[in-house]
């Protein structure tokens, strides 16, 4: 797998293995998910047109009113979101922070490898994170923007996806995957979603030189 190599390429495995063994904090179950089947589901033409810091403006702004008190009632912040194609992931954090557990980096190397095939390669992706109903709303929030920021940081840094391409957003407990069960993990997914084509920016091109100025230069 090139998650493998790129890991082995850096001197990650081994640190990354040891981690594990040494861990004393339980890791929730993963879920396993191939390559080829996040390759499937996000290989869809889909556009969207999102202005995810007006998106992120608008959770903290329902929090600070204390608006929608009732997770089972809120309503979603982006609920466009949901009819675009997408992928949702079991990515384990430490308690209480962004920083992704050793058991999640194979989960993180499959979605490098299929966001880096030349199927998915031309398109855009939206990294949402979710934090399940408990505790305060704000600090909800704020970690799920981190952990949103770290999945990106992860992809980019260590299994070289181009950060033009990504983007996190992090919508804490504001938009529930099971409405029914506010504190269920199933609300503590994060979601891969693909927002549209990849436009790089045009190269440069030298002005072209004026035809007179072109055959006086011959005739030297």
């Amino acid at each position: 797998m090139q998650w493998v190599r790129k890991l082995r390429g850096i001197g990650l495995l081994l640190g990354v293995s040891a981690l594990f063994t040494l861990s004393t904090v339980p890791a929730r179950a993963q879920t396993a998910t191939s390559t080829a089947d996040i390759i499937e589901k996000l290989a869809v033409e889909a556009e969207a047109d999102l202005d995810v810091p007006a998106l992120r403006q608008q959770a903290a702004d329902r929090i600070k009113a204390r608006a929608d008190a009732q997770p089972q009632k809120r309503p979603p912040i982006a609920p466009q979101l949901t009819k675009l194609p997408q992928v949702r992931f079991d990515v384990v954090f430490d308690q209480d922070s962004s920083l992704i557990r050793p058991a999640s980096y194979q989960t993180m190397g499959s979605i490098a490898d299929a966001l880096t095939d030349p199927k998915l390669r031309p398109y855009r992706y939206l990294i949402v994170d979710h934090v399940e109903a408990a505790g305060r709303r704000d600090h909800n929030l704020i970690l799920s923007q981190r952990r949103a920021d770290s999945v990106r940081d992860v992809l980019v840094n260590t299994f070289k996806v181009s950060p033009k391409r990504l983007l996190a957003l992090g919508l804490g407990e504001e938009q529930l995957q099971d409405t029914n069960r506010p504190a269920s993990p199933a609300n503590a997914r994060v979601q891969i979603i693909a927002i549209g084509k990849f436009e790089p920016a045009e190269p440069a091109t030298p002005a072209a030189a004026p035809k007179g100025a072109a055959a006086a230069k011959k005739k030297r």
